[in-house]
C-alpha cells in the first residue's frame, strides 16, 4: 500500500532506539523525510547511520537534544521550525513503589513524558492549521488505562497524553489536521530486551522462560502472550501519520495485544 508519505517532513522524538527508532525507520521506508532525536550525538549518529545502511535513499537527519527542558525544546524547534508530522514518542519509565516516588521523580517523568509533547505541539499545531494539513501522534501505552501498580507515575503520564491528544484534536475542527494517541502494549524494546536477559541470567533460565512467566503472572490478560515487536507498533503509527488516515481524529488507538479487557 502506498501511504503517500513521500516528502512529508516528520519529527520523531526519542527515536534512537526502541519504538521510536522503529517508527523513524518505517516512515523513512515510506519516503518521508525524518528527523530523529536523542540525548547524545553518538546515539543520534548511530541511529541515522543504521537507517541509511538499511534504506539507501532514506531522507534522515538527527538532533542531539534534551526534550525534558524548555531550552531543549527551543533548540529542536530552531533546527526544525516546521513539520508535517510530529510523533511525540520520547518517554521514560521506572518501576518504583508509590511511597518512594519523590516530588523530583514526579517532576522528571512529567517533564519528559508529558510536557515535551505539550511544548512541541504548542509550536507545530498552529503551523499545521495554517497549512491545513498535519498529524500529531502521541505514543502512549495500555498503562494509560491499566495504571501499573509498580510504576503509578508512569501510568499517570500516559493517561495525561491521551487526554491532551483528545483535547488538541477538538481544536482541529473542520481542518485536515488530526491528533491521535497510540496505546502500545508490552513491547520488545531495547530496555525490555535487557530486562529479559538480566533476569534470565539471575534465574539461570532462558529469556523465553522469563517472557512466558511475565505473561502468566504480570500481564495474564494479553491475548498475544508475547511481547509485541517495535515494528508492529510502528506500522500503526505510520498509517496514522499518512494522508490515508484522514478520518481518524481524536482517537486512542490500541496496539497492545489485547491486554486491555474492553471492547471500547
Amino acid at each position: 500500500m502506498n501511504l503517500k508519505l513521500d516528502g512529508k517532513k516528520t519529527l520523531v522524538t526519542g527515536s534512537t532506539a526502541g519504538i521510536g527508532f522503529a517508527i523513524a525507520r518505517t516512515l523513512a521506508r515510506e519516503g518521508a523525510s525524518v528527523v530523529i532525536t536523542g540525548r547524545t550525538q553518538q546515539r543520534v549518529d548511530s541511529a541515522t547511520e543504521s537507517i541509511r545502511k538499511e534504506i539507501r535513499d532514506a531522507k534522515i537527519s538527527g538532533i542531539a537534544v534534551d526534550l525534558a527542558t524548555p531550552d531543549g525544546i527551543s533548540k529542536c524547534i530552531e533546527a526544525v521550525p516546521v513539520v508535517d508530522v510530529l510523533v511525540n514518542n520520547v518517554g521514560v519509565y521506572e518501576p518504583k513503589p508509590f511511597e518512594q516516588i519523590t516530588d523530583d521523580d514526579w517532576h522528571t517523568i512529567i517533564e519528559v513524558n508529558f510536557m515535551s509533547g505539550v511544548r512541541l505541539s504548542r509550536h507545530y499545531l498552529l503551523r499545521m492549521k495554517v497549512a491545513n494539513w498535519g498529524r500529531i501522534i502521541f505514543t502512549s501505552s495500555e498503562s494509560a488505562i491499566n495504571i501499573p501498580v509498580e510504576m503509578i507515575h508512569y501510568g499517570v503520564t500516559k493517561t495525561m497524553q491521551v487526554a491532551l491528544a483528545r483535547g488538541l484534536a477538538e481544536t482541529t475542527l473542520g481542518t485536515a489536521v488530526t491528533v491521535n494517541s497510540v496505546l502500545a502494549g508490552p513491547t520488545r524494546s531495547e530496555g525490555v530486551e535487557k530486562f529479559l536477559i538480566d533476569m534470565a541470567r539471575t534465574k539461570n533460565v532462558a529469556p523465553e522462560e522469563i517472557e512466558k512467566e511475565f505473561f502468566r503472572t504480570t500481564r495474564p490478560s494479553s491475548l498475544l502472550q508475547r511481547f509485541a515487536t517495535t515494528d508492529e507498533v510502528a506500522a500503526l503509527v505510520t498509517f496514522i501519520a499518512s494522508p490515508l488516515s484522514s478520518a481518524i481524529n481524536g482517537a486512542a488507538l490500541r496496539v497492545e495485544g489485547g491486554v486491555v479487557r474492553s471492547i471500547f
